[in-house]
């Protein structure tokens, strides 16, 4: 930032120093140059005026010492040099016979003002020695420039005060970041700090907010699965033990039978807890989504449960509707298998798959025949591993977690509500846009 600062005013006072350099040696020319006809007027008139008979010739004061570094020469018509000041070379200083010009006398140029005066036969030269004018202009320019360049500096050393103590904030809240262990997530504190600080310090106090969050749904996440993982695995040890005890092959038969349930309920919480765990990763950066058709989507993941169904004699009933969802493949086949299965866990008969679209919004109505849950547990059934009065020992209470984080990340919104005579109904709203 100091470099910044310190270049783009050095390089703003450049150009105004330049400026200054070019309309002060224009304005400095023009005087000098209005000095010249000045004093070749008035010697002009002292010669009219008889004034000047040969000689040397002095040059009338303009108001300033300046006046005395003229040269000034008196030739007739005839080309004969009358008068000259003391300065003046014995060469005539110009050809030019009235105006301004500009020659080179013995190696040195001139800049001279030419007067004639055909009424006494009489030609007035006044002249500036380039190298001296230019002297004095330098000298000019150097005065004002000086002042000018020593102002840089000045300004270079307060950029660089402000700059330094404006970052002494920035530098404060690095260090105490750099001190703080990795579990220290409390909200870092704004108390003197600058406003242009402020945005900053929310947004990472928001962030630590949001980590936090995070890692107390991780550590609830990791001790609720290790909980409930725990009792499947104590289920198949004890009924192992039973099965290698038991000399009664009904006995046997029934504890391997019970071993079974304990593996599809541990496989089932493991597939759960990877799809979870996969839905918490992808979070900020969702699958890109495309046009699906629905029916098929519903009837694939259908016939993948259709085990399920047969071992609980529950129908699924889809009403198909010819619709295509603008979603992820990969998020819609976890919103339905995970709905799917667990209106298949709880229902008694039947399933009812259907696509309800209205003018202002479109949902996908997944209802079971089932208990239902009560009403002081309808706001909590997306809570992950939370299982209602009713529920049986299948179920790991996840589903409806994850199809409300896939819904979620797609843009959709998940309510549960009773269901028309009893049971659950699950309703994903989609928006208008995103059904065709």
């Amino acid at each position: 930032m100091f470099v910044a600062l310190l270049a783009i005013t050095t390089l703003v006072w450049a150009v105004a120093a330049g400026w200054i350099y070019i309309r002060t040696q224009r304005d400095v020319e023009r005087v000098l140059d209005a000095r010249l006809v000045e004093a070749a007027r008035m010697v002009s008139s002292l010669a009219a005026s008889g004034a000047v008979q040969g000689g040397e010739v002095r040059v009338p004061a303009a108001g300033d010492e300046l006046s005395h570094q003229l040269s000034c020469q008196i030739w007739s018509l005839e080309g004969r040099l009358v008068a000259r000041s003391s300065g003046a070379p014995p060469q005539r200083l110009s050809q030019v016979t009235e105006g301004f010009s500009e020659t080179s006398v013995n190696g040195e140029t001139w800049r001279v003002y030419t007067v004639p005066r055909p009424d006494v036969g009489l030609q007035v030269m006044v002249g500036d020695n380039l190298k001296v004018r230019q002297n004095l202009v330098r000298q000019v320019i150097t005065g004002l420039l000086l002042p000018a360049a020593a102002g840089v500096f000045a300004l270079a050393a307060l950029i660089w005060l402000v700059v330094e103590r404006g970052h002494a904030p920035l530098r404060a809240i690095a260090q105490t970041l750099s001190a703080r262990p990795v579990s220290d997530l409390s909200s870092l504190r704004d108390t003197g700090a600058a406003d242009e600080l402020r945005p900053m310090i929310d947004a990472l106090n928001s962030l630590f907010a949001r980590l936090q969050a995070a890692r107390v749904r991780e550590q609830h996440l990791t001790a609720s699965a290790a909980h409930e993982l725990k009792t499947p695995l104590a289920g198949l040890k004890t009924q192992a033990q039973i099965a290698l005890a038991a000399e009664d092959p009904k006995l046997r038969q029934a504890a391997l039978d019970q071993i079974v349930l304990s593996v599809d309920r541990a496989g089932r919480l493991v597939g759960q807890l990877l799809e979870m765990a996969r839905r918490d990763a992808e979070a900020a950066s969702p699958p890109a989504a495309v046009w699906l058709p629905l029916d098929a989507a519903i009837e694939q993941v259908a016939a993948e449960l259709t085990p399920l169904a047969e071992s609980r004699k529950v129908q699924i009933n889809l009403e198909p509707s010819q619709s295509e969802l603008q979603v992820s493949p990969e998020l819609l086949r976890a919103m339905l298998r995970n709905l799917l299965e667990n209106a298949l866990q709880y229902a008694a008969r039947e399933v009812t798959v259907r696509l309800a679209r209205g003018p202002q919004t479109c949902r996908l109505i997944i209802e079971d025949d089932g208990p239902g849950v009560g009403a002081d547990e309808l706001p909590r059934l997306r809570e992950r591993f939370f299982r209602g009065r009713g529920h049986n020992d299948v179920g790991s209470g996840l589903g409806l977690s994850i199809v409300d984080l896939a819904a979620v990340q797609s843009g959709f919104v998940l309510t549960v509500e009773p269901g028309t005579a009893a049971g659950l109904r699950a309703i994903v709203e989609f928006p208008p846009a995103r059904v065709r």
